[in-house]
């Protein structure tokens, strides 16, 4: 029953791993955004009075943000908005499959395939060769302990899941305006904000904060980041995680129910 969605999304995932110079690209690109971060926090840091997070925290924080930047859903999967316009993705109503399972099976591979070699990348260049030539302090700072590492691979899973799925209702927003011009343009802003890429959540009016961190797409950077940096710890932590899956559930839900009603009115027309 499973077996068509494991086959497409463990092919799409090979098919996008080969892109090496795309990942590369991305990742040399990624460095250069992590160090102007960093120095632009070493400046605020060196004049605050008092921050809401510590100097090694943040720059732990700003260094897993450029090695899973991929998790955030700005744009909608490029080959759905091409089925799209190409009138392809009519073929999509004739497989034997859920459409939605099928959709977020290649969201799924599609983002875990980006993240896999730049963190990987990321992570060699910064938590190991930083601190060896000298640029400890500026480099990522490893977990406390085994059980921070758990959590904290849970929490990275939990916002795939998540990912994933906001990725699927996007590509409905697609498939029902018949561009992604207006659903890229509208995605992109929100998930770079409100995930806490732009800046850690910490950091907004003290008042919003609490709010802001039990949104859905603080469950894609923020939480997992808390939990490395060990401010979710235990019980927290498995909290946090289970916010992550239950905003998968309810995003599921409410994205099955969207592809059944827009792939039920698909219309191709042309000759």
């Amino acid at each position: 029953m499973l077996r068509p969605y494991l086959a497409v999304l463990s092919a799409r995932f090979q098919l996008v791993l080969q892109y090496r110079a795309a990942a590369l690209a991305g990742f040399a690109t990624q460095c250069w955004w992590g160090g102007m971060k960093v120095l632009i926090y070493s400046a605020f840091y060196a004049g605050a009075r008092a921050a809401p997070m510590s100097f090694a925290h943040t720059v732990s924080y700003t260094w897993l943000g450029q090695a899973f930047l991929m998790f955030l859903p700005w744009y909608a999967d490029p080959e759905v908005a091409d089925m799209v316009r190409t009138g392809a993705v009519a073929y999509e109503r004739l497989r034997p499959v859920d459409a939605w399972g099928w959709w977020y099976a290649r969201a799924l591979a599609w983002t875990a395939a980006r993240i896999a070699p730049r963190a990987g990348l990321m992570f060699v260049t910064a938590a190991v060769i930083m601190p060896l030539v000298g640029l400890g302090r500026w480099g990522l700072r490893l977990p406390a302990d085994g059980a921070a590492v758990a959590l904290f691979c849970a929490a990275i899973l939990a916002a795939a899941l998540l990912s994933a799925t906001m990725t699927v209702l996007l590509n409905v927003v697609v498939a029902a305006s018949l561009t992604d011009r207006g659903a890229n343009a509208f995605a992109a802003p929100i998930s770079i904000v409100l995930s806490g890429s732009l800046v850690p959540l910490a950091f907004f009016p003290h008042a919003f904060v609490p709010f802001l961190r039990l949104q859905p797409f603080a469950g894609l950077i923020d939480t997992p980041f808390r939990v490395w940096n060990g401010e979710l710890a235990g019980l927290n932590a498995v909290g946090a995680i289970g916010l992550q899956l239950a905003w998968t559930l309810v995003l599921g839900i409410l994205g099955r129910c969207a592809v059944e009603s827009v792939m039920s009115r698909v219309q191709v027309q042309g000759g």
